[in-house]
Order: C-alpha cells, then structure tokens, then sequence
C-alpha cells in the first residue's frame, strides 16, 4: 500500500452501489463481499496494483486514492471498461433484482493521508461528483446500464481531450454538477451507451430516450439531428465496400 506524507498528488475513484438500501440483509452482505472483488478483478485486467492503492471503505461504497504515477488514462480508459464487462457478467447470472449497478466517479489533485482517512478539497469534490443527480439521472434513464460515471473536467482535459486514451469526446456528455457547496464542470460517460445530450428546458419527461431493446422510454430527450449530417452518395457502377459503413432511408428522412 503506497504511502505519502504531507499534500501529495493523487487519483481518487469512487464507487457507489445505487439502491443498496433497497436490498435484504443477506443480499447487502453480498454486495460488500462482491464488491471490492469486482474491482480487483477490474485492476488486474487493466494491469493496475490495487495493493498500491490507499483505499476506504463504507459498506456499499469504496473510495480508492494512490499518488499520481502516469497510469492515469489506464485508470480512465482500461479500468472503466473492465469494470463495465465484469458487471456484465455478474449481472448476467442475477435476476433482475439483484443486479449491481454502480455510480463512480474520478478527480485528481492534493490528498493528504489524515488521521481518519484523507484530507483535502480533492476527496470533497470526488465525493461530491459521485452524489451528484446526473448519475442517477443515467442510470434510471437506461435500465440496461450497469455503471455510470462522471470525470471531473481537470481529468476529462489531462487524459481524454489530451489524446491519451482510445476515448472520444463523443463518448462523455458535458454536465453542469451543483453539489452541496461544489460547482463546476464534468464529463458524464455511461460504457455502451451513447452520450445523450441534454434536454431542452421545459421538456423533461416528454421527450423519449432510447431504449436498450430498441423502443423508446420516457425520460429525457435524445437529441439527434441525423439529417443535417448525413451525406447521400449515388453509385451507378460496382463498388468496393469493404471496410465500409452504408445507410439506407427515404428521401424524407
């Protein structure tokens, strides 16, 4: 386990299991049992030591800091995506019921090791991102979505816009977090999932977001305009298409 004295430069990860309150006795001390357990097996997938790692536990929640060190775009790319295929197949050996569906979040700044686990503004804003209502908001709006996760903007800048992930700016949604006494901006990104751009004020409920099967739910709006992007080609001899995307439609879109 990584040790450090006085402010030192650090990623923190928090996790949280939603509607674990909502469980029985039995199935909450499962989820402590298998969460920390999902995690690990998402570290060694991504080549990360989880024993270098400072790390707090509450029952359903975990938060995980360790000094900056470079794997920071592993943690952002690599982790994240091992952590959503373990859910997967976790969750598809449950019930419905029993899936774990999880919100976290990732900040990077000065933490101290304090007394009674860490110190600083950097834990704060980790904590605060990970209470925030757009996470829930992603996770109630997809019910086919097993994780949901926000970066902070100072670690969405330093590894996705730096070009250091194999992450688009397409994948995350630019959100504004209002969390207790914290305010500013993040990246929200929900794995397999488009990034759904807001919905227009006044609109809410009214307007569809796609559902996993295919249909429409209620909830926010997903808003695509298609047609202003679409470029129509005429091919009046053979083609090589290889390798190529094609759409068909109607000349009225």
């Amino acid at each position: 386990m990584a040790e450090w004295s006085g402010f030192y430069p650090c990623t923190c990860i928090a996790v949280d299991v939603t509607a674990y309150g909502g469980n029985n006795d039995r199935r909450q001390s499962e989820i402590q049992h298998d969460l920390p357990r999902l995690l690990s097996r998402a570290a060694e997938g991504t080549g990360l030591d989880r024993s270098r790692w400072q790390i707090q536990r509450k029952g359903d929640e975990e938060l995980a800091v360790h000094p900056m060190d470079g794997t920071e775009p592993r943690l952002v790319d690599d982790f994240v995506r091992h952590l959503a295929a373990a859910l997967r197949e976790y969750n598809g050996l449950r019930a419905p019921a029993a899936r774990m569906r999880l919100r976290a979040a990732i900040h990077h700044g000065p933490v101290e090791l304090a007394d009674n686990g860490f110190a600083g503004s950097t834990v704060v804003t980790t904590a605060r991102l990970l209470g925030s209502g757009h996470l829930y908001d992603a996770l109630r709006a997809d019910d086919g979505a097993d994780l949901a996760l926000l970066l902070s903007d100072d670690v969405y800048r330093s590894t996705v816009a730096g070009g250091h992930t194999t992450l688009r700016d397409e994948d995350f949604r630019r959100v504004a977090v209002q969390e207790k006494e914290y305010e500013g901006t993040a990246w929200l990104r929900v794995p397999g999932r488009p990034a759904y751009e807001p919905a227009p004020a006044g609109a809410g409920a009214d307007r569809p977001w796609p559902s996993p099967g295919g249909g429409y739910d209620a909830g926010p709006a997903v808003h695509h305009e298609y047609r202003d992007r679409v470029s129509i080609t005429n091919f009046t001899a053979p083609v090589d298409l290889r390798g190529g995307v094609v759409g068909f439609g109607n000349t009225d879109g």
